[in-house]
């Protein structure tokens, strides 16, 4: 397709040279009885060539009258062919200006080492969490871009061709065979499943780049605590709500076994049947659930919304897996991953842990390296998900950034998933 100018005044005269069958790329409304661009699609040949715009008013095409009809108007430019002479209205608007595209991560680069690139000394490193600025994405190969912090343009890999690069890359499959981030072996019994309709999140997603925006400082809705069994959630947890319990709240589970003497439903548990937990599991009403000892255990995603509703965040430790349907707009998580020191400090730590009767359960070296190495399995397969990372190597530290970063939030713009926003 060629194109020619041929007059420069209030009505201007363009000229197209088209196949029969090649779409323009563009789209029609009606407009006080004229025919008006709409759209003009991004990347088709019009948009390339710049010399129709959004707001143009379409008068004749090769001297007929276009009428008012935007089928009709779609039709006849589809089938011409050879040259075509359009007569149109400028609507002299300003081209707006190129919306503002940040990105995260999920990857470290440099150009250094990447013998793809077309120039190296073009090319811009970045760390794996960054925010970048996407000025030029016409390439389909190579970005431009800048580090929002600072810093000069440069040429990045694009998203198609990073996919590209490590679309055969396997999965992160530890010796067992099990994903890495789930629980094998013997525990495998009391793993939290998630619901059904969640099973499409199952497939393998590379993880590129994020798109995000900034937003002032605000209250997320939730708190997602992730970590391997034994690394001091639980204790994090409840040290937060019990120092402020009108900002920070949990759900309580639900379970199909029968509630004992001393328990009422409501205290600990909601106490609920077996038939009336898998109706609810089918109807894809639980975030997770399980089954321990012939009973169903489950957190039910109305419980979350009970707590965000009373103005608090609500604070979950949930299998690694249900990170997948908590990273929306309707929860907004902060998800804070708590790491297990090295083995030693580890064994050290439950040593004085019960050496001061906190604690009568002796975990043996094997226990202890299972949880080292299931800590490090979830953070290869999971780490996308992480907002902040703590190593539980003191309890008291790691609760003094844990609560210094929620605190943050409130106090700070954030850069969130930009579907979170728009």
């Amino acid at each position: 397709m060629t194109w020619w100018l041929l007059s420069a005044d209030a009505v201007r005269m363009i000229g197209i040279r088209k196949k029969a069958g090649e779409p323009l790329g563009v789209t029609f409304r009606v407009e006080k009885d004229d025919l008006v661009i709409a759209r003009i699609l991004h990347g088709a040949m019009i948009d390339r060539q710049g010399l129709l715009h959004v707001g143009d008013i379409i008068k004749e095409v090769n001297g007929k009258d276009v009428g008012n009809n935007p089928t009709e108007l779609q039709e006849m430019l589809k089938d011409c062919s050879g040259g075509i002479t359009l007569k149109i209205l400028p609507s002299y608007r300003d081209a707006p200006a190129p919306p503002q595209v940040y990105v995260r991560p999920y990857f470290d680069y440099d150009p250094a080492h990447d013998s793809l690139i077309p120039c190296r000394e073009a090319g811009m490193g970045f760390k794996k969490g960054d925010i970048l600025q996407i000025v030029n994405r016409e390439d389909p190969n190579w970005w431009q871009a800048c580090h929002v912090v600072a810093g000069a343009t440069g040429l990045i890999p694009s998203q198609f061709l990073e996919e590209k690069r490590k679309a055969f890359v396997p999965r992160d499959f530890d010796g067992s065979g099990i994903l890495c981030g789930t629980i094998a072996g013997k525990k495998k019994k009391k793993m939290m499943y998630l619901t059904a309709k969640n099973a499409e999140f199952d497939r393998h997603e590379l993880q590129i780049y994020e798109e995000v925006a900034k937003v002032p400082a605000f209250q997320r809705k939730t708190l997602v605590l992730i970590g391997a069994q034994g690394v001091g959630r639980r204790s994090l947890k409840n040290r937060l709500m019990v120092l402020q319990p009108t900002r920070f709240g949990t759900t309580m589970p639900y379970t199909s076994r029968r509630p004992r003497d001393d328990e009422l439903d409501g205290n600990s548990y909601h106490f609920t049947s077996r038939t009336e937990m898998e109706a609810d599991v089918k109807a894809g009403r639980f975030l997770e659930h399980g089954e321990y000892d012939g009973n169903l255990y489950g957190t039910k995603i109305e419980s979350i919304h009970e707590v965000v509703g009373t103005g608090r965040t609500c604070i979950l430790d949930v299998n690694p897996q249900a990170l997948k349907v908590l990273k929306t707009a309707e929860f907004m998580p902060y998800v804070v991953f708590i790491a297990a020191p090295d083995f030693d400090t580890l064994k050290a730590m439950h040593k004085a842990v019960v050496d001061a009767g906190i604690t009568s359960k002796q975990l043996t070296d094997v226990d202890l390296k299972k949880t080292v190495d299931e800590s490090a399995r979830i953070q290869r397969a999971y780490s996308h998900y992480f907002d902040l990372t703590i190593v539980n190597d003191n309890l008291d530290k790691a609760f003094e950034t844990l609560h210094a970063g929620v605190d943050k939030l409130c106090s700070e713009p954030q850069w969130v998933p930009v579907n979170w926003v728009y």
